[in-house]
């Protein structure tokens, strides 16, 4: 099985710790952040993995080199020009993705207690365009859900923006926090041909959740950490001792 781990982005709220170092090597109990993921998903029978790369790209390449890849195959997604956004990058690794089968993506930065294979297996089941893992988190942020749990548009509860524009009747559909994981058919890319270059894959769901099926996934018993900020990081260390 396939999969993609986002390690691109700058890791700003990581600062200072990111002025020197890629978010994917910041540590937790003794391992940086890209090895919890990339074993996590080892073990869940994920043997080929593409990992996007912007920030202190090298740094990336040399620890997979020095790990020997942890006995898998591992390339990576050189964005050292250009940051492609979540869309874009998916959309520029594509060519990995040539077995016509779904694909699993993870951002590095979220660790958690989730049953990868049973969320696989989800998805093939429920034939559907893509599956996100979503949870009932506290956040101003909301993607909507039907009674179906199919994906039909996005709040801002700060702002009060919604997308789509004219959605009616908030109060009708679920709202659930997205987890940083999904797993996506290869038809996907089909649907991306018209993006820009650089495109938010969030924007491009809501887009197209009037036409396809966008499913949403709660796993039971659910814990996960953005490992996102600084004021975290201890708290991480004790989230991966028990948890993951």
């Amino acid at each position: 099985m396939k999969a993609m781990i986002f390690a691109a982005g700058l890791g700003t709220r990581l600062r200072p710790l990111t002025d020197n170092l890629p978010k994917a090597l910041i540590p937790i109990a003794g391992k940086p952040l890209l090895e919890h993921i990339i074993l996590k998903l080892k073990s869940a029978g994920f043997d080929e993995i593409i990992v996007n790369v912007h920030h202190f790209p090298q740094l990336i390449i040399d620890f997979l080199k020095k790990n020997n890849n942890f006995g898998i195959r591992i390339e990576v997604s050189d964005e050292s020009d250009e940051l492609l956004d979540t869309g874009g990058g998916i959309r520029k690794a594509a060519g990995f993705f040539d077995d016509g089968e779904p694909f699993l993506v993870h951002n590095v930065d979220i660790l958690s207690n989730i049953d990868l294979t049973a969320l696989y297996q989800n998805h093939l089941k429920n034939h559907s365009i893509a599956t996100l893992v979503v949870s009932q988190r506290d956040t101003f942020r909301y993607l909507l859900f039907n009674q179906n749990l199919q994906l039909c548009g996005w709040i801002n509860e700060k702002t009060g923006e919604t997308k789509p524009a004219d959605m009616q009747k908030i109060s009708s559909f679920e709202k659930l926090a997205f987890a940083g994981i999904q797993v996506l058919s290869p038809d996907i890319f089909d649907l991306m041909q018209k993006q820009e270059i650089e495109f938010p894959i969030m924007d491009f769901y809501l887009s197209n959740a009037s036409t396809q099926k966008i499913d949403g996934y709660v796993p039971q018993n659910f814990k996960m950490m953005d490992v996102g900020k600084l004021n975290v990081l201890d708290e991480a260390e004790s989230f991966v001792k028990i948890n993951v």
